[in-house]
């Protein structure tokens, strides 16, 4: 139990932290591309071949960076976390009401005031469903990061596989799926809760 406690935290940690920082590079940065529109295709473009590329491979790449540990597999997971925060919110921002947004502008709203209270309260429902699929991509991925000693459940699995102990395995990989159910579950109440009901996305 105290070690079950303890790759538990391991994996929320990294998980934790890789889905925070992504927020807080992946929001602005779709802002951005939203507002300089030379950057919206090759943005874009490298959103979605950055999705295209094996999570392995991502974690392969850190390991000249950082090393091994912790560091190197928040980097990975940070950056698989950004890809979908990113494209989802740049898709919202974009996909307000042109209707909507000329009448802002008409009633002599600023680009800030018109982003601020027009385009992100209209763009939450594909925010959320980006941070949806961040989180439980992220408590799925952060498994590989044992294969670079960043901890997590995915240390229990790999035992498993090596010594060819099924309940070891199990032991890693059932709270992995339980993990991602709940938070699939619990985002979606959160997105209920704050996302007004006309403007869900299905």
């Amino acid at each position: 139990p105290e070690q079950f406690w303890e790759l538990f935290d391991e994996h929320v940690t990294l998980v934790g932290y890789a889905v925070l920082i992504a927020i807080l590079i992946a929001v602005p940065l779709a802002i951005i591309t939203s507002r300089i529109s030379p950057l919206e295709k090759p943005m874009t473009w490298i959103a979605n071949i950055g999705q295209a590329i094996p999570s392995l491979a991502v974690l392969a790449l850190a390991l000249p960076i950082m090393g091994i540990g912790f560091r190197p597999s928040l980097l990975a997971l940070t950056v698989l976390a950004v890809l979908p925060i990113f494209l989802n919110t740049f898709v919202g921002i974009m996909s307000a009401d042109p209707a909507v947004v000329d009448a802002a502008r008409g009633m002599g709203a600023s680009d800030f005031q018109l982003l601020r209270m027009v385009q992100l309260p209209l763009a939450m429902p594909f925010m959320f469903a980006g941070l949806q699929t961040a989180v439980v991509q992220s408590i799925g991925l952060a498994t590989l990061a044992a294969y670079i000693g960043g901890g997590g459940f995915g240390n229990w699995i790999l035992q498993g596989l090596a010594v060819n102990s099924f309940p070891l395995l199990l032991a890693g990989a059932v709270p992995v799926a339980v993990m991602a159910m709940f938070a699939e579950i619990l985002l979606g109440l959160a997105r209920r809760a704050v996302v007004p009901k006309g403007l869900t996305v299905a």
